[in-house]
């Protein structure tokens, strides 16, 4: 698998697309989903109605890469509560390995002890 370039932003579309568009098609829906440009170099994420399968299009320097993938079991996400607008490469990374990004919450919180409440130092 090849990995963009440099420091990226990741798109996501969050309507259903049809999964017979290819890189014209893709790229229009770039302009006129996400107000982006195709040829900027960032990631834009594009999931069927099902949300089994999705394409993945950047540009390269070179010309336009797509990924695409499709899961034989499970969805990427539910459309009752599609992922944020804009992820970062970890969390393009988490979702193609089909883990939810939720809310991070520290594994660990630093309690008071009570007589420093007390005190109020």
């Amino acid at each position: 698998m090849f990995f963009p370039e440099g420091r990226i932003r990741v798109f996501v579309c969050r309507v259903p697309v049809d999964m017979r568009k290819s890189f014209d098609g893709l790229s229009a829906l770039v302009r006129q989903f996400l107000g982006q440009d195709p040829l900027s170099g960032h990631c834009f994420v594009f999931v069927n109605r099902r949300a089994t399968q999705m394409k993945v299009i950047y540009w390269d320097r070179t010309g336009y890469c797509l990924w695409a993938k499709r899961l034989e079991r499970g969805q990427f996400w539910s459309w009752q509560r599609p992922p944020a607008g804009e992820l970062d490469w970890t969390g393009l990374k988490l979702l193609l390995e089909g883990l939810e990004v939720a809310k991070t919450r520290r594994r660990y919180q630093r309690q008071v002890p009570e007589k420093l409440a007390e005190t109020g130092s």
